[in-house]
């Protein structure tokens, strides 16, 4: 089956999926979006993705994919091996508990439309969009670290040693703290596990720096 990403390379959404996508060892078209200049809101993407979000990942059959979690779930079940979820039902939970804090608490809360909105409605400079970006994260980050550093299934990995869905979400998660030059010296777990994650070919090929229409 022939895959095609249709991604923007700074976004954190779609470094998750480009990440998990690398684990899976499946190929893929790249089809690369600039967000700010209303690419993804043509009448032609809408007509696969009407949210005008990425990524979406396209089937060769024409099916279209999205919503970053909902296609590593669909992943994980078509192309099952190596798997992005562990076997047993708690892992299981565990594992998506770390991706949702992630995936549901600071990116709904810090992506792109929602620094939009504060600029244009609030008048937020570049200034108090950067104590909100860091805000979110902040909370939520320390609530990963005191998890991360107090679990006993936490390795070298944040499950086990294998890195899941829950790594692919934090290594997308800290590459974009970086564009508020976030630190991550208060957060000595994370910033263990991000370190051994970037070491991986799978992590580094997702990373954002290194994609085609990185500018």
């Amino acid at each position: 089956m022939t895959l095609r990403l249709h991604n923007f390379f700074r976004s954190s959404t779609s470094t998750r999926l480009r990440a998990a996508l690398n684990l899976k060892g499946l190929d893929y078209d790249y089809v690369p979006y600039v967000l700010r200049n209303g690419e993804t809101r043509t009448p032609d993407y809408l007509a696969k993705n009407p949210q005008g979000l990425v990524p979406t990942l396209e089937k060769g059959d024409g099916t279209f994919l999205t919503q970053s979690l909902a296609i590593m779930e669909w992943l994980e079940e078509t192309y099952p091996h190596p798997p992005l979820l562990p076997s047993e039902p708690d892992a299981r939970a565990r594992v998506r508990a770390l991706s949702y804090m992630i995936a549901l608490e600071i990116h709904p809360l810090n992506n792109l439309r929602v620094l939009a909105r504060l600029h244009d409605q609030f008048g937020a400079d570049d200034d108090a969009q950067k104590a909100w970006f860091t805000h979110w994260v902040t909370l939520t980050f320390d609530a990963l670290e005191e998890e991360l550093s107090r679990a006993k299934e936490t390795g070298t990995c944040c499950h086990g040693d294998t890195p899941t869905m829950a790594d692919c979400c934090l290594y997308a998660q800290v590459w974009n703290n970086r564009r508020f030059d976030i630190p991550l010296a208060g957060w000595p777990t994370i910033s263990r596990i991000f370190g051994n994650l970037d070491g991986l070919p799978a992590f580094t090929r997702a990373a954002p720096p290194n994609q085609p229409d990185a500018a």
